[in-house]
Order: structure tokens, then C-alpha cells, then sequence
């Protein structure tokens, strides 16, 4: 589901004052748009017109993606990853920052792809900000098909949370208009008061999506995006999602006037991603 927000019935009487970010800097950047690419090679995309990567990459446990294989040899997937990376670290923008969603592999014996991913990120010379535990709670079944059922012999614990790892390109800060600098301050395109306490918290509750509903093996709500844009960037600022699936970063971004550029390698999903976007009405 959607943010709530509260709505601004004031009448503006004149435009609002875009950020540094919508004007020239972007001249030759792909607005709005998504792509059937490869984002080891993000061609389309100028250097430093970022301002915020949102992404959820593939977790390489054998989900059912008809385009590329989800059960590479750990090594095969981080290089892949890396090559991800390091494209994004060079379309950020300074102080642009990248919010990587990943959960921990449920294997014998457990794999940290959050620890492993953020070792990477931070190789690379990206500055951690924080993590978030996104907490799915009553969504997760109580199935216990791995393991021993109510027995010591091999109690396996269930997976029901997962991890949004938070860093920034060489600046904490990010350059920007903030609220109280615009006449529409009250509009749902920024963070309120009451919701900047509650989602700078380190935990989030909130269920997960259905793959049936989106068409997707692994899609998250579009509350997780949507939170990541309003407390990350300005309106106007470009967001990225370089493993796009169904879209629903490009979608959160549409909703809350950013603009948005998308990328994934299975054409099925850059399809519904389109479709779901020009669905989509703006909230």
C-alpha cells in the first residue's frame, strides 16, 4: 500500500522552487524511463546525476527468474554485484546515497549477504550510514520445512526480516531545497515531522508484497521505497533502481515528483514495469 500523507489544501500562488538538481544538471540524463539492460553497463546514464539508488539485488537462492541464474557460485555473484557497484558510484551524484535491501541466505551454513555486501560497499569507498532491520512480522508463514519440528536435533530459525544497508558517496550531506524553503512545504512529496521521527527508528514493520499479486518472484511493498525517497532525497532528484523487477521503486519515485530511471535484464519485467507505470496516477 501507498504512504499515508497528509494533503496541503493551500493555493499556491506561484511555482514552486525547483531543487539545484531538476535544472541543467540533468540535460542528457534519461528521465523517466526504464531499460532492458545489463547495469554492470549503465551507458545511458551520465556521470553524477544520481542523487539516490534504491535496489533490491537478486539474492541468488534459486528463485525463479526466467533471464539469468539465481544460484551462481558465491564468488560469480559478488563480482556481478561489484560491477553493479561501482557503476552506481560513478552516476551518484556527491552526498548522493545507495539503499541496497537484501536479506540474509538461509543456507547450511548461513551466508551474512548483508555483511558481505556492505564489506564491498565499503571497499569501494562508500561511507555507511546505518542499517535498517525491515521487520516482516505477521507475513511470514510458519512453515518449517528445514530442520527439526519441536526437537533439539536441528532447529533452523525462519527468516522474517531482512536488511536495508544505508551509504553515501563521499558526503553525508546532499545538496539540496529542503521544506521549509518552498511554498508547498505541507505536500506529500516531503517527509512530515511525526513520520522523519518514526522511520529514522533502525527497525520497520511492515508486511512483505505478494509475488502473485505484482507478477514478481521477489518484489518488496512499495512503503519500503517510498520511506527511502522521503527521508533520502529531494523532489525533482533522480532515483535509480539498477535490478528494477516489477518497478515499484520507479513507481514510489512517480508518486512522490522524482524522477526515476530503471533497469533490469529480464524484458518479461521491464514490460510490467512499464505497465504498472503508466497505470500509475500520481497520489
Amino acid at each position: 500500500m501507498a504512504v499515508p500523507r497528509k494533503r496541503n489544501n493551500r493555493r499556491k500562488t506561484e511555482a514552486t522552487p525547483k531543487p539545484e538538481s531538476c535544472n541543467s544538471q540533468l540535460q542528457g540524463v534519461p528521465l523517466d524511463e526504464v531499460f532492458c539492460a545489463d547495469s554492470r553497463r549503465m551507458e545511458m546514464i551520465p556521470d553524477e546525476c544520481v542523487s539516490l539508488v534504491i535496489c533490491s539485488p537478486p539474492y541468488n537462492v534459486s528463485k525463479s527468474y526466467e533471464s539469468h541464474d539465481d544460484d551462481l557460485p558465491l564468488p560469480e555473484y559478488l563480482s556481478l554485484l561489484d560491477g553493479v557497484w561501482k557503476e552506481c558510484q560513478r552516476v551518484l551524484r556527491p552526498g548522493g546515497r545507495i539503499c541496497v535491501n537484501v536479506a540474509g541466505c538461509w543456507r547450511q551454513p548461513y551466508l551474512p549477504l548483508h555483511h558481505l555486501i556492505g564489506r564491498q560497499l565499503s571497499e569501494l569507498g562508500f561511507l555507511m550510514r546505518g542499517e535498517i532491520i525491515w521487520n516482516k512480522g505477521s507475513s511470514v508463514g510458519v512453515s518449517t520445512a528445514w530442520g527439526s519440528f519441536a526437537s533439539a536435533s536441528n532447529p533452523v530459525l525462519r527468516d522474517v526480516h531482512e536488511y536495508i544497508l544505508i551509504f553515501s558517496k563521499g558526503d553525508f550531506r546532499l545538496p539540496g531545497h529542503n521544506k521549509k524553503d518552498t511554498e508547498d512545504s505541507a505536500s506529500d512529496k516531503y517527509i512530515s515531522n511525526a513520520d522523519f521521527v518514526e522511520w529514522t527508528k533502525s527497525i520497520w514493520n511492515f508486511q512483505s508484497e505478494s509475488s502473485s499479486r505484482v507478477g514478481h518472484p521477489a518484489p518488496f511493498p512499495v512503503d519500503l521505497p517510498s520511506r527511502l525517497i522521503l527521508l533520502y532525497s529531494y523532489p525533482g532528484d533522480v532515483v535509480l533502481d539498477p535490478f528494477m523487477g516489477s518497478g515499484t521503486t520507479c513507481v514510489a519515485a512517480k508518486n512522490l515528483e522524482r524522477h526515476y530511471i530503471g533497469l533490469d535484464i529480464d524484458s518479461g519485467y521491464v514490460e510490467l514495469a512499464r505497465r504498472r507505470l503508466a497505470e500509475e496516477q500520481p497520489t
